[in-house]
């Protein structure tokens, strides 16, 4: 019999955080989180999306043993400003059993129905900056710190449940020798000159931090016309400043200005830390931190995490200065393939931005869902 039980304890939080541990230890493509980053962002006392958002973390036994989790979530602000009425869930996973699969759902079910909510939908996290999607194709590509990773029989779950389809994301990579100067070089300069446009690079973290709640502007005004999208508040600016803001290498953060100083566009970029948090299995003591830190100073895989264009620039060429300045820098730190992250299937101009650079997909993934 499965019995279904609430995380609410530090010691239970963490039973949910370390439960893929046992389900992935042999897995050469799962990758690891940081164990206390992940209980930080469980902690409603630290992570600000709690002001807006509820959460249940839910674990699975069979007898004594840890069978599965999953994360049922409720945002606040887009069932009452946005009056979409989706039950959220994410953190989903299980052993190829039904009956757990079944178990964990049927509760996040009930929870969605205590609350008059219309739809479940899921993997998903707390916003449009969490993790997403079960992979459906591309088992056989390690992941990223920024994705989540399942098992093939993931997918004959949710079906066998009664979901069906409700998003597809795509990844993409190239390698960096596919990006040729002659696609963007001569247009970035007659784009600057055109519009009165300068680049702004970086070099030091604490002078990206006084502009990066203009980026966080720019995001949600660039990435509200995509479907359930919900915007970042002022708090939780303020959070992800401190969490990721300093975690980037500052010359893989791309801002483009107005001649009044206006931000205009910009892009986020990280090395690929997969294989360092692999090693770290989960911790950053003693030789955890270690290894992100080589990563950070030695990867040649670039993940492109986020772009974003003001709407009045969109489809002006734009992007144009940003791989300009990202193909010098990438060219001066030897960089050999670069990664993007979950781009939406319907997102056709975000694709257009790449079409030159001959990028492959390379794995695929959904989100399911099932009317409550």
């Amino acid at each position: 019999m499965i019995t279904i039980v609430e995380a609410k304890t530090k010691a239970e939080l963490k039973q949910f955080v370390k439960f893929p541990f046992s389900i992935y230890k042999n897995s050469p493509y799962w990758v690891p989180p940081i164990i206390n980053d992940e209980l930080d962002s469980f902690n409603k006392d630290k992570n600000p999306v709690f002001k807006d958002a509820e959460a249940w973390f839910l674990l699975a036994y069979n007898g004594p043993k840890l069978v599965g989790r999953v994360a049922a979530i409720i945002n606040w602000i887009e069932i009452n400003n946005q009056k979409v009425k989706k039950m959220r869930f994410g953190w989903f996973d299980f052993v190829d059993d039904t009956n757990v699969s079944e178990a964990l759902l049927k509760r996040v079910e009930e929870i969605g129905r205590e609350h008059k909510l219309e739809f479940m939908e899921g993997p998903v996290g707390f916003s449009n900056l969490d993790k997403v999607g079960v992979v459906t194709e591309g088992y056989d590509h390690i992941g990223s710190m920024i994705t989540w990773y399942n098992h093939p029989y993931y997918v004959k779950h949710y079906e066998r449940l009664g979901f069906v389809k409700e998003k597809e994301y795509l990844e993409n990579k190239f390698p960096f020798a596919n990006a040729k100067p002659e696609f963007f070089e001569r247009i970035q300069g007659l784009i600057k000159k055109r519009y009165n446009l300068r680049e702004i690079n970086f070099t030091k973290t604490k002078d990206v931090m006084p502009l990066a709640d203009k980026m966080f502007d720019l995001f949600n005004e660039s990435y509200a016309s995509l479907s359930s999208f919900v915007p970042i508040n002022d708090i939780q600016k303020e959070h992800f400043k401190q969490k990721y803001i300093s975690f980037i290498n500052p010359e893989y953060i791309k801002f483009v200005v107005d001649k009044d100083d206006n931000l205009v566009a910009f892009s986020i970029v990280m090395p690929s830390f997969s294989k360092a948090l692999q090693k770290s299995k989960g911790k950053l003591f003693p030789f955890g931190a270690y290894h992100l830190l080589q990563a950070k100073k030695q990867s040649k895989d670039v993940i492109f995490y986020l772009i974003g264009v003001h709407p009045e620039y969109q489809n002006k060429g734009v992007t144009a200065i940003i791989f300009n300045e990202y193909y010098k820098t990438f060219k001066d730190k030897g960089i050999e393939n670069c990664i993007r992250t979950p781009e939406l299937e319907e997102n056709t101009a975000i694709r257009q931005l790449w079409k030159n650079f001959d990028p492959k997909i390379f794995r695929r993934r959904r989100t399911y869902r099932k009317n409550l």
